[in-house]
């Protein structure tokens, strides 16, 4: 994957929140992603997360709602699949990333594919840290197509700027409400966003407090996409689940270090 970035690049991505990177994988690298994306999406079945002590790790149950027909949603797969785990974890991913935030360090949070089935759901306009069991303003993600991601199949939309102005306590749920994010922000309301549709292979960072959505998929073809958040090394425990498995929260009290390298793994840190 190409990892180096420009001055212009880095004064985008701390301006508006996010940037695109076309064409960053190789046409080797998307084709081995491709085929771990599937197998292991396979392999999990109707399974959420690779994390058996989680609830919701199997929750066929929920498949009949809104949230289920935005997207097939399968988390951790880079327990599953050696490729995954050594190009999310790559030490020269992490540089880049620290270099876009302006952190000494970082660790993963999750992965996740997202594939908008065919005529699947929008995505409703969200911040991604909030949700998260750690509070931070340098929160990172990368967003990976592994098809054309069009205006037509469901593209991302991102609110420039907003990573800024946003905070931790207001953010919504993705419902069938698309817009809710701008009533707990009606100063967005009347700002344009930047669509980010992406050839396959070409990629995307945002930062956790970078508002976003997608559009419906209006096509018969799935649109797959890969993604992995981080967490700046330091970051602490605030109290709240999301992903980490109960024998671990138990050993966790609000503000300890969120430094367990096998459930955050370390990618990278700034040298002495």
């Amino acid at each position: 994957m190409r990892t180096d970035l420009t001055a212009t690049q880095l004064e985008q991505y701390r301006r508006d929140g996010f940037i695109v990177i076309p064409d960053a994988l190789t046409p080797s690298e998307l084709e081995q992603m491709r085929v771990a994306v599937d197998d292991s999406v396979a392999k999990l079945g109707n399974r959420r997360i690779v994390d058996a002590e989680i609830a919701w790790a199997d929750d066929s149950s929920r498949y009949d709602d809104y949230y289920a027909k935005v997207f097939t949603q399968r988390l951790m797969l880079h327990r599953l699949n050696d490729f995954l785990r050594s190009f999310f974890l790559a030490p020269d991913l992490g540089r880049m990333m620290c270099e876009l935030e302006g952190i000494d360090g970082i660790r993963m949070w999750h992965d996740q594919a997202l594939i908008k089935e065919p005529w699947g759901n929008p995505t409703a306009w969200h911040l991604d840290n909030p949700y998260w069991s750690f509070t931070s303003r340098h929160a990172i993600s990368i967003w990976i197509a592994l098809d054309d991601a069009t205006f037509q199949n469901g593209c991302l939309y991102f609110q420039p700027g907003s990573h800024r102005e946003a905070e931790h306590e207001r953010n919504v749920g993705i419902t069938q409400d698309f817009g809710g994010l701008f009533r707990a922000y009606p100063e967005w309301a009347s700002r344009q966003p930047v669509a980010a549709p992406m050839k396959a292979g070409s990629c995307s960072f945002h930062n956790g407090l970078t508002a976003h959505g997608a559009g419906a998929n209006c096509t018969p073809g799935r649109r797959r996409a890969m993604t992995c958040g981080y967490l700046p090394d330091g970051c602490t425990y605030n109290g709240q689940t999301n992903v980490l498995p109960p024998t671990y929260l138990q050993t966790l009290k609000v503000g300890d270090l969120l430094n367990n390298d096998k459930q955050n793994p370390l990618l990278w840190r700034r040298p002495a």
